[in-house]
Formats: structure tokens, C-alpha cells, sequence
């Protein structure tokens, strides 16, 4: 328990007193100050080879990174592109499919079904577009850049932590531009809080394994103080636990819309 404990608190730290650049001059520099700073906070020499001895400043994810739109959609525009027609019917499609699992969930958890499927189908299709980008070099990049250093230093800190306790392997880390992991698209440091070994493996896998992924995403609401048995919709109880999951009042609005779309 001591371990975990300290395990977390590298995580939520802030910048290992690391100085920022702007372009990649200053990167490797600042790769080697970083290592040495994060190894003598408790991250392991072969944690740190294996995930970042061939990391390099990857340009695309700050052009990325400053050219965000998606939250400037109307919510009928946010619904076309991350909740059609066709994700509600392919979402009823899965709420079938997996219902013992689903059940099992919300039963632990007290967290609906419409709404973890909901949340899978807007964050990566139902899993199939969890990102394909090197975990490492965008949270090294990111934490290198001066725009947020401390919070993706913080974010590359636990997703060492998420190797290193045996979670992933570095080469399965695997993810979206800004280091989201998995098919519900956790931060480095919400997986080291939230994820579960739901299916009893030994290991908690938000990239493959889809109880994993389910019942770690109905944790974090439950974590959140989702209150089971209320309502999700906008007014009701639980809408405001939609924000824990993400700060947009757009994307909120559609994952209680899609969700409730799904429970018709």
C-alpha cells in the first residue's frame, strides 16, 4: 500500500525542476535532466530506457496541441461527429452483446450501462480509434513544451509508473496525440488512480481488455460521487459528475443525450 501511495504521489508532482523550450533545440538536454530528476524520485533505470531511450521531440503533437476546435461545435454539430445515428445503433448493438458485463459493472459500481457505452462510443468509436502515437514521445514532448510543462510532466511521470508497475509493456503504449490511453481515453495519471483489474488477469489494461476498461471508467465516476440511481440528464444529480469526466459543457451535454439515446 506504502508503494502504491508513493507510486501516486510521483505522479501528481509537479515538473521535476526541469526547464522548458520551445522547438526541439533545448530537448535532449532537457531528456537527460528529466531522467535523472525521475529516477531519483523512484522511476527505474530500465523503466526509463526501455520507454525513452528512443524518444525524440515530435513537432506534430504541439501542432496538435494548438489547434484544438472540437469544443467550439454547436451541440448538434458535436453530436454528428461524436454520437450519430449510427453509434446509437451500434452502441444498443454492444449494451446487448455485453450485458452480463455491463450488469456486473453497474451492480459494483452503480454506474449505468447507457452511460459507459455512451462515453466508449464518444471517446474512440467503441475502441476502434484509441490512437496510435508513442504515449512517451507526446507526454516528453508536451512536458518539454513551456505552454503546460507541469501538467504533462505530471502525466509522463505516471505513465512510467504504469509500465513500471506492470501494467503495459512501453511498446503497447500506444495512444491519442495528448497521451490519452486506452478506449475510454484515461490521462497517465487517472489510470494509476482509477483503473481495475476487472477481469481478474493481474494487471489493470485499458488498451485491450474491455472489462478493464469498462468498470475503470465506472470507478472514476463512482470516485467522482456518482450517486447510483440518479439522474444523469442536465439538472439532474449526476450531470454534474459528467464534468469530472470532461470539462466541456458540449461534450457533457452529448453524453447525456447519446446515453440517453441508448436507454430508449
Amino acid at each position: 500500500m506504502l508503494a502504491a501511495c508513493a507510486l501516486l504521489t510521483l505522479a501528481a508532482a509537479p515538473a521535476l525542476a526541469q526547464s522548458c523550450g520551445n522547438d526541439a533545440s533545448g530537448f535532449k538536454r532537457w531528456m537527460e535532466g528529466y531522467k535523472q530528476a525521475a529516477q531519483a524520485q523512484g522511476i527505474s533505470a530500465r523503466t526509463l530506457q526501455t520507454a525513452l531511450g528512443s524518444v525524440t521531440y515530435n513537432p506534430e503533437v504541439i501542432r496538435l496541441d494548438r489547434n484544438q476546435r472540437s469544443f467550439k461545435l454547436s451541440l448538434d454539430e458535436f453530436m454528428q461527429r461524436r454520437a450519430p445515428a449510427s453509434f446509437v445503433k451500434r452502441g444498443k448493438g454492444i449494451m446487448r452483446e455485453n450485458a452480463k458485463l455491463l450488469n456486473a459493472i453497474e451492480q459494483q459500481y452503480g454506474v449505468p450501462k447507457e452511460i459507459l457505452v455512451a462515453i466508449w462510443g464518444m471517446e474512440t468509436g467503441f475502441g476502434a480509434n484509441s490512437g496510435n502515437m508513442n504515449i512517451f514521445r507526446s507526454l516528453a514532448t508536451l512536458a518539454y513544451d513551456c505552454r503546460r510543462s507541469d501538467f504533462f510532466t505530471a502525466e509522463l511521470n505516471a505513465a512510467l509508473m504504469i509500465v513500471q508497475r506492470g501494467d503495459k509493456r512501453p511498446e503497447d503504449m500506444k495512444g491519442a496525440w495528448a497521451g490519452e490511453i486506452g478506449q475510454t481515453q484515461f490521462l497517465a495519471t487517472n489510470y494509476l488512480r482509477y483503473a481495475v483489474d476487472f477481469d481478474g488477469d493481474g494487471r489493470r489494461d485499458l488498451i485491450r481488455s474491455r472489462a478493464d476498461v469498462l468498470a475503470s471508467t465506472a470507478n472514476f465516476l463512482r470516485q467522482h460521487g456518482w450517486q447510483p440511481g440518479a439522474g444523469y440528464m442536465q439538472g439532474e444529480p449526476n450531470f454534474a459528475r459528467l464534468r469530472d469526466w470532461n470539462r466541456a459543457g458540449v461534450y457533457q451535454q452529448a453524453l447525456a443525450l447519446f446515453a440517453s439515446r441508448l436507454a430508449q
